[in-house]
């Protein structure tokens, strides 16, 4: 049976919602920004619009994204995982976005709650080894709640804790607070759900770790992500 495109009610290009898309949810751009922006290019179309393609078919594309990258994963990046937690503003309310990374700094993954204790470690631990398996070595900072986690799943051998070892996962959040700076913060707990969701795929497919390869590597590795984007949602 033939699968049946996502863009078949839609009478723009396929080619505009994926940029429009890619530029609102990889670079910090408000929706405004991303409107003017293609209107540069001659594309004239309202920030509403931008919405609601990233809503309709942001999902879309980094679902696409992750069962992709989780399917080469599984079977090579389990040797160390860094978990951390951030602190996140709703409505001024403050929540908690739980994240996981590799030792290569890929986001595995981001999970949002209204608390910090044992049971929502223990969520946030269970969602991610059921879609990446588990690790050799689990990094995380002091926090109790990840050493109470790690005994109902009984993973205590393999949790380290340290001062400056879970770098890389305070280094990933970074990405997302710029982010979060340009949408001037968030006012659902399920949007911002959606969103991390979304943002995490998108910036996994388009960290190239410039700094690791050579000028002419990495435009190879850039030419190859554009190209694999350009490709999302073709039946």
């Amino acid at each position: 049976m033939t699968k049946r495109s996502p863009f078949r009610y839609f009478k723009t290009s396929p080619s505009i919602i994926r940029l429009a898309v890619m530029m609102y949810v990889r670079f910090p751009l408000s929706l405004r920004n991303v409107e003017d922006l293609l209107h540069e290019r001659g594309i004239d179309i309202s920030y509403e619009t931008v919405r609601f393609w990233w809503n309709r078919f942001g999902p879309l594309f980094a679902a696409e994204v992750r069962k992709n990258r989780v399917s080469q994963m599984r079977a090579y990046s389990n040797w160390q995982w860094h978990l951390d937690e951030m602190f996140v503003k709703i409505n001024g309310e403050t929540h908690y976005l739980w994240r996981a990374v590799d030792h290569e700094g890929e986001v595995l993954e981001s999970f949002v709650t209204k608390r910090r204790d044992r049971k929502a470690a223990f969520k946030f631990l269970r969602k991610t080894m059921k879609r990446h398996g588990s690790a050799d070595v689990f990094v995380t900072d002091k926090l109790r709640s990840y050493g109470a986690a790690m005994k109902v799943i009984g993973n205590v051998d393999k949790q380290e804790t340290g001062r400056w070892l879970n770098n890389r996962a305070e280094n990933s959040h970074q990405p997302f607070r710029r982010r979060e700076r340009a949408m001037l913060r968030f006012r659902r707990m399920r949007t911002l759900q959606k969103f991390v969701a979304v943002h995490a795929s998108v910036h996994n497919h388009f960290n190239q770790e410039r700094h690791l390869y050579i000028r002419s590597n990495f435009k190879l590795n850039r030419a190859a992500a554009l190209t694999e984007w350009r490709g999302l949602g073709v039946s």
